[in-house]
């Protein structure tokens, strides 16, 4: 069974279930048949329905039945709801959470070959945990040493903080931060994507702080990438971040690592757009999701996007069980 491809649906009251059909309707036959959605079975049917998106569904009870007959099936996860487009947070919350728990039990238990989770309201953490990337950090006992990558063929990026406040970001930037970031970073690009990446790091201020003796980039990132280097990681930098993506093409990095989220993701998505996943690195596993929100905006109208979503689904097909 390790073949299959779990996809969580995710928010309930979200565009998940409009862009997993959309995506279902575009991705070769192949791929179908390792498709298994995690969510409630109703609801992804009733949501498809009012917007007039047409696709077999089949709910199976468990992942012992997953045996494909030409129609996504989805292993049905309860959720209480009032309306298709409208739920009640604490029950989204434990939907939600039951969904990446289940995911990941099946993943330990080598039934699932990775899984990618739609979108979800961070709330349903309630400030416990910054996002999925720190949940499942926890869950796999992993801790500080998971890496958001955000992925495109041309390039990559990854925030060494992820969605923390930015009054907290400087006393979070350390050596040892840095060093066993760049050290997962390394090691699992070169199993995913089998080749040695070549890293740009950024500084955390303005023109690097002018390259002040007393500013962190002199003090704490440079030391860490003369380590790096020291062991044979491919990296160079700090760099100021004003230019680094106007030189991107030039010195054709593979990677550029920043010291916040919208340091490096804004100017990240300002190029490739929807064109682009994020993949977990550092678990005992493959997660994936799209690199875009819940979109409460767009709803109910059938203008969701899905090309991240089957981004995301050709990447972990990609994946070699190996």
């Amino acid at each position: 069974m390790k073949d299959i491809i779990a996809i969580i649906a995710g928010e309930p009251a979200s565009i998940n279930s409009e862009i997993i059909a959309k995506s279902w309707k575009i991705i070769n036959p192949n791929n179908k048949k390792k498709i298994l959605i995690i969510g409630n079975y109703s609801i992804i049917r009733e949501q498809l329905n009012k917007i007039a998106i047409k696709i077999p569904l089949q709910k199976i009870n468990s992942i012992e039945n997953f045996k494909y007959k030409k129609s996504l099936l989805v292993l049905n996860v309860p959720l209480k709801f009032d309306s298709p487009f409208k739920t009640k947070p604490n029950e989204s919350r434990k939907y939600v959470l039951k969904c990446l728990s289940l995911a990941h039990r099946l993943c330990v238990q080598n039934k699932i070959k990775g899984f990618i989770n739609a979108s979800i309201d961070k709330k349903i953490f309630k400030s416990k945990y910054l996002g999925v990337t720190e949940y499942l950090a926890k869950k796999n006992a992993v801790k500080d040493n998971v890496i958001m990558l955000i992925h495109n063929n041309r390039l990559s990026t990854v925030p060494l903080t992820t969605h923390l406040p930015i009054k907290d970001v400087t006393k979070k930037i350390k050596y040892q931060l840095i060093k066993n970031k760049i050290q997962v970073l390394n090691k699992f690009y070169k199993i995913l994507f089998k080749r040695k990446p070549k890293i740009a790091i950024l500084g955390l201020n303005p023109h690097n702080s002018e390259n002040q003796p007393s500013s962190i980039e002199n003090k704490v990132i440079k030391p860490a990438v003369q380590k790096l280097k020291s062991i044979g990681i491919n990296i160079i930098g700090p760099y100021p971040a004003d230019t680094i993506y106007s030189n991107r093409k030039k010195f054709k990095y593979d990677v550029i690592v920043g010291m916040y989220h919208d340091q490096v993701i804004a100017p990240f998505k300002a190029i490739f757009g929807y064109d682009a996943i994020n993949i977990t690195l550092g678990l005992k596993y493959i997660r994936v999701s799209p690199d875009h929100g819940t979109a409460f905006d767009l709803v109910g109208l059938n203008k969701a996007n899905p090309t991240s979503l089957i981004s995301a689904i050709k990447f972990l097909n990609s994946v070699r069980n190996d």
